[in-house]
Formats: C-alpha cells, sequence, structure tokens
C-alpha cells in the first residue's frame, strides 16, 4: 500500500462557475485558476501522484501551458488515474476535507462523493469528502477562497 497528502488553495473570482469534485454548484462564485479550478480535485490529484511517487500536478499539467487553460480538472483526474494504474495501483480510498466559509457543503456533499467515485473507478464507500469551515480565522475563514487537504490510500492491483 502506498499513502499520498494531497492540498490546493484558490481564491474566488467573480464571474467563474463553481466546481467541487466536478460537480457544479450552482449560485456559488467560482475560483480563480488556470484551468475551471477544482479546488478538491486538484488536491486528489496531489494525493494520488504522490502516492505513486509520480510527482505533482504541477509537473503534469503546468499552468504555464496554455493547452491547459480552463482545463476540465475531471479530465485531468481521469489522465492521473491511468497513469497510477499504468504504475500498478488502484484507489483503495480518498478522504478529503474541503475548508471554507461559504458556500455551505451538506447539500452537495453526496453528489460530489459519486461523481469522484466514478472519476476514480472506485465505489462511493471509498471515497469521503468532509465540509469545514475555519472559524473566521485567516483568509479562508474571512472568505477569500476555498482549500482542500486530502489523503490517498493506493493498493498494488
Amino acid at each position: 500500500m502506498k499513502i499520498g497528502l494531497g492540498y490546493d488553495s484558490h481564491r474566488f473570482e467573480d464571474g467563474r462557475a463553481l466546481f467541487l469534485g466536478g460537480v457544479q454548484i450552482p449560485g456559488a462564485v467560482g475560483l480563480k485558476g488556470h484551468s475551471d479550478a477544482d479546488v478538491l480535485i486538484h488536491a486528489v490529484i496531489d494525493s494520488l501522484l504522490g502516492a505513486a511517487a509520480l510527482g505533482d500536478i504541477g509537473s503534469h499539467f503546468p499552468d504555464t501551458d496554455a493547452k491547459w487553460k480552463g482545463a476540465d480538472s475531471a479530465e485531468l483526474l481521469r489522465t492521473v488515474v491511468a497513469e497510477v494504474r499504468s504504475a500498478g495501483y488502484r484507489v483503495g480510498n480518498i478522504d478529503a476535507t474541503v475548508i471554507c466559509e461559504r458556500p455551505k457543503l451538506r447539500p452537495h456533499i453526496d453528489a460530489i462523493r459519486a461523481r469522484l467515485a466514478g472519476l476514480l473507478g472506485t465505489d462511493i464507500g471509498c471515497v469521503s469528502v468532509k465540509g469545514k469551515t475555519n472559524e473566521k480565522m485567516d483568509d479562508v475563514g474571512a472568505g477569500v477562497g476555498i482549500e482542500v487537504h486530502c489523503v490517498a490510500l493506493l493498493e498494488e492491483k
């Protein structure tokens, strides 16, 4: 088994749609980023790549490359899952914590878990997503953006 830790954060930006775990959150302000800025998927990608010792999201999809401008993070995750499988692993489970003051995530958690499970090629019971606030502390607590911490467990095939 291999364990990887992923982290990402993005600031809010008016005029953009918010995607979390491949699910568009209706009525919410989106995040600033080179791709669609799906902060949850980015943390999942880094946790998977870290567990398999395959680098990080920036080495695979650099924000200096116009090819990734506006990219769908779900497609990036599919690519990484295929690379992880080629390296001889399958996803055991994912545990992610999304930290934000807004939007409230509880109404969207089940859809996010189902979407991630599909993208990861695993059962929904192997995908945990939790929403937390930062109790008004630091920039995230002030509502400036969203951060995500994620742990992935890979198992040898």
